[in-house]
């Protein structure tokens, strides 16, 4: 076992609030308003601690001495990140992509990520994978908190995958996420920090006003191995007692932790839960959960979405039972039970029979109400289906969409074309149309363009047209079926967008092109590309970055979108 000697350890100069100036000062940012939580709520210690006021991060990462690390663990820190197993004394500097805890091993400057580490937390963690450029480390104890420390109000924060940031304080969160784009559009996007700055095209991030209760949708996964922490592990399970409806526990495909009840999702949806948590395991209902190893077993997942009434304004929701087989008497106890709720407007039943995890199943039932629940978004009404997609966040979705339309700039007179790439079931092209001459819009999902039609014909708007086909695989003929946009408003997935797109965006040359992204790093490599191009692949650029508004649309979650608008140099 391997002895560090003793280093001093440098007194931090005093730090300030864990919030940058510019968003600070910023008219753009209001104080959060926090939802309504359990009593004990969310505690800021830079409060109740003024100590932490004084921590700040250091580029360089010291081990503690020899004797305080006797105190803190048992195994003594190595000093570098060669070999899994290893552990190390490290200080989280900040949060890269995916929310993981960014640290560098003091001397060498290696770096090591490590999920669930949070900026100014200094731990002990061990070794599990080392790459070429960086290792990945697994925490395995806090020496001490982070900077913005809060008490998490979720009984599940620490276990659960989906918010791994909820004791870090919001304003934290907002910085940290501001920060990350940031560094995203200057390293990979090419882009120089100054001129992102000078020329105001970075903009502050928007926060959601809302942390708790905004989701309109989650799902949930039967599982027949429950997974439980490690304290608990040698409690004695019966068979149906390890039955698991929940979440999928972090690195783990085939075990649930168990979730009575999400701060997620809406009130209503809490109470579907739990009233199907207290019964489904009982054994005279015959009820299993799906097993992804032998693949026997009914129950695959749960899937809550939440609506609003148009003409009362009140929530409806809609549950969706996905099984392996079609077998509504096994469900009809559940039916009846949940149907009970004045909330609950439709029962949904998509029977999955493929081995795969996914939630949408060849056949839809429906076992109770209605097919569709309905939801308002500037001022137009959708329906939703089971497997629609609709912006998960319908608040927030309303700040969103009103930044994207101040970014199209459309005059208004009813003379421009837009055309919507990835246009989903058509929400944002929809809320453009009342603007604009006509709106085209292209999807790959058939459910999604059928879903945008009748959205478009539920709202009266006829100046809307939306065509299935895959943006990834366009040949020289796309474009002959739709006249030259005046504004192209382009939302991919993660993946970002194709380079064939891309080439057929930079040959279109529309005026102005509004990039809208659930993932910065993937839309930084795009912006270098339409305002850059590509030197090896003899690409010329022919836009110029105008504008960058992060907006967070899912707090406590490392997610973030950004809408960007460029211009035709």
């Amino acid at each position: 076992m391997t002895k560090l000697p003793s280093i001093p350890v440098q007194q931090p100069e005093a730090r300030p609030f864990f919030l940058p100036p510019r968003l600070r000062e910023s008219s753009a940012y209001q104080a959060p308003r926090m939802a309504t939580l359990p009593s004990h709520g969310l505690r800021n210690l830079t409060t109740a601690r003024p100590w932490l006021l004084n921590r700040r991060p250091s580029s360089t990462f010291a081990s503690l001495s020899s004797s305080s690390m006797a105190e803190d663990s048992a195994e003594a820190p190595q000093p570098s990140a060669s070999k899994p197993s290893q552990t190390l004394e490290l200080l989280c500097e900040s949060l890269a992509f995916k929310g993981k805890g960014l640290c560098k091993v003091a001397d060498t400057g290696f770096v090591v990520m490590c999920d669930r580490a949070l900026p100014g937390e200094r731990f002990i963690g061990r070794v599990t994978r080392k790459k070429e450029n960086y290792a990945e480390v697994t925490k395995l104890k806090t020496i001490s908190p982070h900077w913005d420390f809060v008490d998490a109000p979720c009984e599940y924060a620490s276990y659960c995958g989906g918010c791994k940031t909820q004791n870090l304080s919001y304003e934290a969160q907002l910085s940290a996420k501001e920060q990350q784009v940031l560094e995203l559009v200057t390293h990979v996007g090419k882009f120089s920090s100054k001129e992102l700055e000078s020329l105001n095209i970075m903009k502050p991030i928007v926060p959601c006003d809302i942390q708790f209760h905004y989701r309109n949708k989650m799902e949930f996964s039967f599982g027949s191995q429950e997974w439980l922490p490690r304290e608990s592990l040698s409690e004695k399970q019966d068979s149906n007692e390890s039955y698991a409806l929940g979440l999928h526990a972090p690195g783990f495909f085939d075990k649930v932790l168990n979730v009575n009840k999400c701060l997620l999702q809406s009130e209503p949806a809490n109470v579907v839960l739990a009233a199907i948590q207290d019964c489904w395991r009982d054994t005279q209902l015959g009820l299993s959960a799906y097993n992804v190893h032998s693949h026997a077993g009914f129950l695959k997942h749960l899937m809550l979405r939440t609506g609003r009434d148009v003409k009362t304004g009140l929530p409806e929701l809609m549950v969706n039972f996905v099984t392996s087989s079609y077998k509504p008497e096994l469900l009809r106890p559940l039916v009846e039970k949940i149907s009970s709720a004045p909330e609950v407007v439709s029962i949904m039943n998509n029977v999955n029979t493929s081995i795969g995890s996914t939630s949408v199943g060849e056949e839809e039932y429906t076992l109770y109400g209605k097919s569709t629940i309905t939801e308002i978004l500037r001022g137009l009404t959708f329906q939703i289906s089971a497997n629609s997609f609709f912006q998960t966040n319908t608040r927030q979705a309303e700040v969103l969409y009103k930044l994207i339309e101040d970014c199209a700039g459309l005059r208004g007179d009813g003379s421009e074309v837009v055309l919507d790439l990835f246009c989903g079931t058509g929400t944002i092209g929809l809320t453009l149309a009342q603007r604009a001459r006509h709106v085209y819009g292209y999807e790959v999902v058939a459910q999604a363009i059928a879903d945008a039609c009748l959205n478009a014909k539920l709202n009266g708007i006829h100046n809307a047209t939306f065509v299935q086909g895959d943006l990834n695989k366009i040949d020289e003929s796309f474009g002959n079926n739709f006249p030259k946009p005046d504004i192209v408003i382009s939302d991919p997935n993660r993946p970002g967008m194709h380079m064939k797109l891309i080439k057929f965006l930079l040959k279109l040359k529309a005026p102005r092109i509004v990039y809208v992204s659930c993932n910065p790093a993937t839309c930084a490599r795009d912006l270098d590309y339409l305002c850059h191009g590509v030197i090896e692949k003899n690409i010329r650029g022919g836009y110029r970055l105008k504008s960058l508004q992060p907006v967070d649309m899912f707090p406590h979650t490392p997610h973030i979108e950004c809408i960007c608008l460029l211009e035709l140099c």
